[in-house]
């Protein structure tokens, strides 16, 4: 069995590159169309094929036009893993994709055995380049980077006693961890560090034990869906404790959920929202967005599925199109990348290395804004 597995990815390794030669090159979008982050993988997949439809009609790479084959990983683990196989077998030159930590790692073993390079973008977890695959990137920063930024914000925003609520993810715990060690180095009192159950209706028993420690602070790790009920049941007890979120409750749905009442005064960091871009290509992009959909993007998660697509066009045109060659592009030729999203380069374990976060609050209109 295992000379047979090796002779498949064998053969896989040999077909992959070739596939440049084609008539069209085949570029893999793994994203949540289906399940709770629906509204996330929508946008990934708009803005994949605006921008792919950009290339093809200004002709295509090296002559050649790009092909998008799309799996639907439904925001889950399991789903993520036949969604990669398939990607795999269509024989597609790279992925994009995908949001969340755990459903990208049920997926990366199965590219890297087949050197299949991927690029993920709401995928955060430390632990997703410490494994060392040599053809995994990330658009997104790290927890580590995101916890040091939110612990040094805590602690000049005044507050002494923090709650830390995550939900068992890989992004959401990893987040709290890294959040913790960091608060307790500047010596800021961790009154509370545990998980909540995803997906539950009823948070007040979770709530009226974190009130129980009182917090000045209740920082939550995880997903908008959740954070969006913790924000409108915590008003409902009468608690107005401030609340702090990382960057997964970026999405408009939190305000849906929450309500603009409950939701506002909000804080969270995050990359910017799409309405706050500042380079010519983030400013031209959202223009072109507009035109096509009537509208912004959802959030900034779909638009770093943009900054992969633009990236792994540039590895395409300057490479001949195998992983490796377009690993190491990436890693060693792009620099300084003035990509949608902001500046940034690769570093050598395929992380993002370039500064993108900014403190967010809601206003009372329900909106996003940046806190002055």
């Amino acid at each position: 069995m295992k000379f047979l597995r090796t002779l498949a990815f064998g053969v896989l390794g040999l077909v992959l590159p070739l596939t440049a030669y084609a008539d069209t090159i085949k570029i893999g979008l793994m994203c949540p169309l289906t399940g709770g982050w629906a509204s996330e993988g929508q946008d990934m997949k708009q803005i994949v094929n605006l921008l792919a439809d950009e290339v093809n009609k200004a002709g295509g790479i090296n002559g050649k036009q790009l092909e998008i084959v799309v799996e639907d990983d439904g925001g889950d683990p399991r789903t993520a893993a036949l969604a990669a196989q398939k990607l795999v077998t269509s024989e597609v030159v790279a992925v994009i994709g995908t949001y969340g930590s755990a459903v990208t790692e049920a997926a990366q073993n199965i590219l890297d055995e087949s050197e299949v390079m991927q690029i993920a973008t709401g995928s955060t977890s430390v632990r997703l380049t410490a494994k060392g695959m040599p053809y995994f990137f990330r658009t997104c920063p790290r927890d580590d980077e995101q916890g040091r930024v939110a612990a040094r914000i805590i602690k000049d925003l005044g507050f002494k006693k923090v709650a830390i609520l995550h939900d068992n993810s890989s992004y959401a715990k990893g987040l709290a961890e890294e959040s913790e060690a960091v608060l307790k180095g500047e010596g800021v009192e961790i009154v509370f560090f545990d998980a909540l159950t995803p997906k539950e209706r009823d948070y007040s028993p979770i709530l009226t034990k974190l009130r129980s420690t009182e917090p000045d602070l209740v920082f939550y790790t995880g997903y908008y869906p959740e954070a969006g009920l913790l924000l409108r049941q915590k008003k409902e007890m009468g608690w107005d404790v401030p609340m702090m979120g990382g960057d997964a409750v970026n999405n408009p749905d939190l305000v849906s959920i929450a309500g603009p009442s409950s939701a506002e005064g909000f804080l969270f960091l995050s990359p910017p929202v799409p309405a706050d871009l500042v380079t010519e290509r983030g400013k031209a992009f959202i223009e072109s967005y507009k035109k096509m959909y009537n509208g912004l993007p959802y959030s900034v998660w779909a638009l770093l599925a943009g900054d992969a697509f633009n990236v792994l066009v540039e590895a395409l045109r300057n490479t001949d199109a195998s992983s490796e060659a377009m690993a190491a592009y990436l890693k060693n030729n792009l620099k300084d990348y003035s990509g949608i999203t902001g500046t940034f380069s690769f570093s050598d374990t395929g992380d993002r290395v370039g500064d993108l976060y900014q403190l967010y609050t809601v206003s009372p209109e329900g909106k996003f804004v940046i806190k002055q």
